[in-house]
């Protein structure tokens, strides 16, 4: 790795700016999800006042990365969003050589490859007939864990040495503000209000969200 300032500079700008517009669009999408589902705000409602503790905002503790970590159903409510609506709805690859998929599909060099993530997020042969289901228990075992779905399968936060290196950060940023968030204001989707995805790089809310 090179050592100097201006690579490390570099680095965090890209952190910080590959970070922001897809944070921001997948917490909108979720505060949306968890509006329009009451089951599900219930349970994450409850698993954080066990987390935090007391109920008063005076006395309980400031969330942190333990805290964030025993916060299973709030991390499997956080990718059904991510799966459902993917920040990045479209991949694009591009091999500098001649390549050949696992798939045994040939490439050529400079061939343009488009991966739908927006629609591989809902196939019904990968995720089962509830795939439109917003649903939490998706992603948490009979043990009461994570369960831990390949990257290729999942692939939201890129796959193999593309994935995202600002995977976990991120990740520990929306569970901060999404239970802070939760904990302090109740979420009620406006009804009648147009939801659908802008025409964009980032999978945004066309009409915002109200």
């Amino acid at each position: 790795m090179v050592n100097d300032d201006k690579f490390i500079r570099d680095v965090m700008f890209s952190l910080f700016a590959t970070g922001r517009d897809t944070i921001t669009s997948d917490l909108v999408w979720f505060f949306w999800l968890v509006g329009t589902h009451p089951s599900v705000k219930a349970k994450i409602l409850e698993e954080i006042d066990r987390i935090y503790g007391a109920n008063d905002w005076k006395k309980c503790r400031i969330l942190g990365t333990e805290d964030a970590e025993k916060l299973i159903y709030l991390h499997g409510a956080l990718y059904e969003g991510l799966r459902l609506f993917p920040p990045i709805p479209i991949e694009r690859k591009q091999p500098l050589k001649h390549d050949t998929l696992p798939s045994g599909h040939h490439v050529n060099p400079n061939t343009t490859i488009l991966l739908f993530t927006y629609a591989m997020g809902r196939f019904e042969e990968v995720w089962g007939k509830d795939y439109m289901d917003f649903k939490p228990e998706r992603w948490i075992s009979e043990k009461g864990g994570i369960i831990r779905v390949p990257s290729y399968k999942f692939i939201s936060f890129n796959s193999g040495p593309k994935t995202c290196l600002g995977k976990d950060m991120s990740f520990f940023q929306m569970k901060i503000v999404a239970a802070a968030v939760l904990r302090n204001y109740c979420i009620q989707a406006v009804k009648d209000h147009p939801v659908i995805p802008a025409h964009s790089i980032i999978l945004l809310m066309k009409h915002g969200l109200k």
